[in-house]
């Protein structure tokens, strides 16, 4: 059996690593990597391929940036032509970037059977490309593999059949739990780097917070206020470096410790020892969340609904004077743990490989 996994941007990354290495442990399972080139430079890119352990792609499509259309189409026209030299007996996605709905798209065309890994997430706001990719995706899948149980529920009522649908864990959380070892030993060397005690971690990329300048000045302005109460930390997107110079917002930051993209490592272990995360990336909600660390979301809406309802985390939206105060409770002692949501054990890869591998 001939198993290809796709990956395109970095979530993809950490998601693929553990489920690759479940299934060598199957003899008659052969594996490829397919890179579609989504993301590929060596900050943002490479590094994570180094951390994770994960093999250098068999196939690298090399699309590269564009627009949610050009992207999308571009792979699928190059991924078309791959398969149809090369047909897997399976094809594994990931995630709900644009390579994860083009890849899908191709193969219920050609008849190729696809597994999607961490189905059945729901934002329920369609402004958001990435519900467009994974709605999509799940109904186009024959096999789908969900985090928690608000994916298997909302694939219930979106009327895909029962036994399809398999509840398996989190395989972002695999990886963490096999890293943070290696990553907590990197602790006392960026500690130095950064001069850190007490202090406070930020990420921002979202189109909806970045890419309004108004929007953006704003939430910068506020991120400089906190900064006079707790350090932050801020390790900057290109996407968000860009915008804050072609708006000319860099006084509106001068309290902020920028720096640098960081490898998952560093980014791990920060977070592990961060007093709190402000952010808008649906994979730090999870992180924070199994690392009971306080994580305060600048979005309406979340994907992973069970970060709030069992997690760490909790929505602030655009609300500045929201952020201010929830900032002001735990910097007080309100600190909001949570618990770690069922089956985020590490073993999710394990589960999929045992399912995939019993499927022929």
């Amino acid at each position: 059996m001939q198993v290809l996994h796709i990956v395109g941007a970095r979530p993809n990354f950490m998601k693929v690593a553990p489920v690759l290495a479940a299934l060598r442990h199957y003899p008659h399972i052969r594996q490829q990597l397919l890179h579609t080139g989504q993301h590929y430079d060596t900050n943002m890119s490479e590094i994570f391929f180094q951390q994770l352990g994960l093999p250098t792609p068999d196939i690298n499509l090399g699309v590269g940036s564009g627009s949610h259309t050009v992207q999308t189409a571009q792979t699928m026209l190059a991924f078309e032509a791959f398969v149809l030299q090369d047909r897997p007996d399976r094809v594994l996605v990931y995630g709900d970037v644009n390579s994860t709905v083009a890849v899908s798209l191709v193969c219920a065309k050609l008849g190729i059977p696809v597994a999607h890994v961490e189905a059945g997430l729901r934002s329920f706001d369609r402004s958001m490309p990435e519900e467009i990719n994974r709605l999509l995706t799940d109904q186009i899948a024959d096999m789908l593999f969900t985090p928690s149980a608000d994916g298997d529920r909302n694939l219930l009522r979106e009327g895909v059949a029962p036994e399809k649908v398999h509840l398996v864990g989190n395989v972002m959380i695999d990886t963490l739990i096999r890293l943070q070892p290696a990553a907590e030993a990197l602790w006392p060397g960026l500690q130095a780097r950064f001069k850190l005690a007490a202090f406070g971690l930020v990420t921002l990329h979202r189109p909806s917070n970045v890419d309004d300048p108004r929007m953006l000045a704003q939430i910068l302005h506020t991120l400089d206020e906190l900064a006079h109460e707790i350090p932050l930390l801020f390790p900057i997107h290109p996407r968000t470096r860009r915008r804050i110079e072609e708006h000319s917002l860099t006084p509106q930051a001068r309290q902020l410790l920028l720096c640098e993209p960081l490898g998952y490592l560093e980014f791990l272990t920060l977070q592990r020892h961060a007093r709190l995360v402000i952010t808008d990336s649906g994979g730090v909600q999870e992180e924070t969340t199994y690392l009971q660390v306080p994580c305060l979301t600048l979005r309406e809406n979340t994907e992973r609904p069970v970060t709030v309802e069992v997690g760490s985390n909790q929505l602030v939206g655009r609300n500045m004077d929201l952020l201010k105060r929830m900032v002001w409770e735990i910097l007080g002692g309100g600190r909001r743990t949570g618990a770690i949501p069922p089956l985020w054990d590490g073993c999710a890869g394990e589960r999929i490989a045992a399912i995939i591998a019993n499927s022929i």
